[in-house]
């Protein structure tokens, strides 16, 4: 698990913010999916309640959702059902139920991954602390060829220094792109949409409408970018599964039911 002080995540104050709301083309009332048992919006708020960094969050645009994580112990926020992304719902939720401004961190974790690790959720915080970065987010090296030209597979243009024996190495995120970018040999990464702010960043993202390379790439991320926030990337070893459709919810089945035995 990555290793963050004591004395850092005191200092941050993180939460944790889960967007969720029912509306989905593929998956319809994807949040209250079951799997073995519970909704998935409630395997996600226990994967983030498991990485141990601070309060967990759901940001919610439905009393539906609400109540399934209310009912398994959690704490909800009913949103604006009218948010055009993840990042104005859980903005919302935060000056709800943190109006003083005590937690100085947000992560961002999306509702849909059931099955993350917990120690991912830990390691989009180590550019807050270790690089002072406005915005942590992760990625992975590509491995399948087929990802490396398929626009579905955000790729982000990071140079990682091939000297960090860090084994979740950071560095500065320059781009990001649904083209296959940098050009020529060398690795390509996988974007991970799971961000860490600070408060700061966070409001001012919000506050700003969208870029006009984030409107041309589809990216909410660029936007960041163009406003000249410092966004950092760890590198890690696999992408969560993103659960979207019937198979992907089937797969998330699979993968809890093997964590028991």
């Amino acid at each position: 698990m990555t290793q963050l002080s004591a004395q850092a995540l005191a200092d941050l104050a993180p939460i944790v913010m889960i967007p969720a709301r029912m509306a989905s083309t593929r998956l319809p009332d994807k949040p209250l999916a079951d799997i073995l048992g519970k909704p998935m919006i409630v395997r996600v708020w226990e994967r983030a309640m498991a990485a141990g960094v601070g309060p967990v969050v759901v940001a919610c645009a439905e009393a539906e959702i609400k109540a399934a994580v209310e009912a398994a112990g959690g704490t909800a926020v009913l949103t604006d059902p009218n948010h055009p992304s993840g990042s104005d719902r859980i903005f919302e939720a935060l000056n709800t139920v943190d109006p003083e401004g005590r937690h100085r961190a947000v992560i961002n974790v999306q509702g849909d991954l059931p099955t993350i690790d917990p120690a991912l959720i830990r390691a989009a915080l180590k550019p807050l602390i270790d690089a002072d970065a406005d915005i942590g987010t992760l990625v992975a090296e590509i491995a399948r060829e087929e990802e490396r030209t398929n626009p579905n597979v955000v790729k982000a243009v990071t140079a990682f220094d091939p000297a960090d024996a860090d084994p979740w190495p950071a560095a500065r995120a320059l781009y990001f792109s649904r083209a296959t970018v940098p050009a020529n040999a060398g690795p390509l990464y996988h974007h991970i949409g799971l961000y860490a702010y600070t408060r700061d960043a966070l409001e001012k993202f919000v506050a700003w409408p969208p870029g006009i390379l984030e409107a041309r790439e589809k990216l909410e991320q660029l936007r960041a970018l163009e406003h000249g926030l410092s966004l950092w990337a760890v590198r890690v070893d696999t992408v969560p599964l993103g659960v979207d459709t019937l198979d992907d919810l089937e797969r998330a089945r699979e993968i809890l039911a093997a964590e028991r035995h």
